[in-house]
C-alpha cells in the first residue's frame, strides 16, 4: 500500500477524528467542518459551486477557497441573471483583478455557463437535474483511507457528458466528481471522520 493510501483520519486537539486532506489549517478544517459534503439543494448555490471547481482545474482547491469571498464579490453574488450581462469590458476588468484566478478562457466559460443554467431554470430546476445523476439521495462512501476514495465514478462521468452537451466547459469527470462531493451528491468523508455520520443523516432527510 503507497503512503497515499495509509492516510486515514487525523485525530485532532479538539479529540474529533477529521479526513486528513484539510490538515490542521483552521480555514481549510472549518470548511471541511461545515461546508464539504453537506447536501446541497439550492439553485444558485450550486452554479456557484461548479463555477469555482471550474476555477480550480489546474490549481489548488484551497488557492480557490480562500479567494471564494471576492470571487463573489466580483461575480456580483454568482447570480447568473447578472452574469449574462457581463460585457467585454467587465471582462477586461476581472483579468485584472488580482482578487479572482485571471484566466480568460474561465471567466468566459462563466457567462456562458450562467446563461446555460438559465436556460435549464426555464424548464425545470438546476438542482433537480444533477441530483438526478444519483437518483436524489447522496450515494454513501464508505473508505477508510484517503487513496481509497475515486476521483470519478460512472455518475461523474454521465453529469459531465451531460453538461459538456449542454455547452458548459471546465467540467471534465474529475472535476465535476470534486463538485460532487463538496455538494454532498457523495458523501466521502472516511467512515471514522465525525462527519460521516453526521452528512449521512443530512442525506437522509432531503425532501424534494
Amino acid at each position: 500500500m503507497n503512503a497515499a493510501a495509509e492516510r486515514t483520519t487525523i485525530l485532532h486537539a479538539d479529540g474529533k477524528q477529521r479526513c486528513p486532506w484539510p490538515g490542521t489549517d483552521p480555514f481549510y478544517v472549518a470548511y471541511h467542518d461545515t461546508d464539504w459534503g453537506v447536501p446541497e439543494l439550492n439553485d444558485r448555490a450550486l452554479f456557484e459551486k461548479l463555477i469555482l471547481d471550474g476555477f480550480q482545474a489546474g490549481l489548488s482547491w484551497i488557492t480557490i477557497l480562500r479567494k471564494r469571498e471576492h470571487f463573489r464579490l466580483a461575480s456580483e453574488g454568482f447570480e447568473p441573471e447578472r452574469i449574462v450581462r457581463f460585457t467585454p469590458e467587465r471582462v477586461e476588468a476581472l483579468m485584472q483583478d488580482a482578487g479572482i484566478i485571471r484566466n480568460r478562457a474561465k471567466i468566459e466559460g462563466t457567462i456562458r455557463s450562467a446563461r446555460l443554467w438559465l436556460e435549464i431554470m426555464e424548464r425545470g430546476s438546476f438542482a433537480r437535474h444533477l441530483w438526478g445523476f444519483v437518483d436524489g439521495a447522496p450515494v454513501q462512501g464508505h473508505f477508510r483511507h484517503h487513496g481509497e476514495v475515486p476521483t470519478q465514478t460512472k455518475a461523474a462521468e454521465a453529469l459531465s457528458k451531460d453538461l459538456k452537451a449542454r455547452g458548459f466547459s471546465f467540467v471534465g469527470p474529475t472535476i465535476v466528481y470534486a463538485f460532487m462531493q463538496a455538494v454532498g451528491m457523495v458523501n466521502d468523508h472516511l467512515v471514522d471522520c465525525y462527519r460521516h455520520p453526521e452528512c449521512a443523516e443530512l442525506g437522509r432527510i432531503i425532501r424534494w
